[in-house]
């Protein structure tokens, strides 16, 4: 499957494969074969309850890999690092089923936020190419004023 590019350079989008199958349908997300895939570090998920934002975080050597196989939420990606051809770019992606069952890639260093979109809780699969280190993350409040961007309530 071909990779999209987001605003943000580094930040990839692959559709995912659903498979229909009698009793629901085997849902794909990243294979040691695919170009998007670079190493395993760790896999882990993150429920977002309606209307809650998680923001902002980013890391300093994680490349992360997010898919979305239950709800649905709005990634915001800002871009602020030094050098980067699209420094101060925001990109809004959705991710869930049906009809956005993607893989979305977030390189290091770019700050990222997520917001459930809908009534029930969502579930985040992430896939990071190393396993987590505290050390190497760094957080920045909701509202702190160097983002261009503001999550609303429902994510709307």
């Amino acid at each position: 499957m071909d990779e999209l590019k987001t605003e943000v350079d580094g930040a990839l989008l692959q559709e995912l494969r659903q498979i229909p199958t009698n009793g629901g349908p085997v849902l794909h997300m990243l294979r040691a074969d695919s170009p998007m895939f670079i190493d395993f570090g760790e896999v882990y998920f993150s429920e977002v309850e309606p209307d809650a934002v998680k923001a902002w975080k980013y890391h300093t050597k994680i490349t992360q890999h997010f898919a979305v196989p239950v709800g649905r939420i709005k990634v915001v990606l800002f871009d602020d690092r030094e050098g980067s051809a699209t420094r101060g770019a925001v990109a809004e992606v959705e991710l869930g089923r049906p009809d956005a069952y993607r893989l979305l890639r977030i390189p290091p260093r770019v700050w990222y936020g997520f917001t459930c979109l809908g009534a029930a809780p969502a579930l985040v699969c992430n896939v990071a190419d190393l396993p987590h280190d505290p050390e190497e993350s760094m957080r920045a409040d909701l509202d702190d004023p160097r983002f261009p961007y503001r999550f609303s309530p429902g994510g709307r």
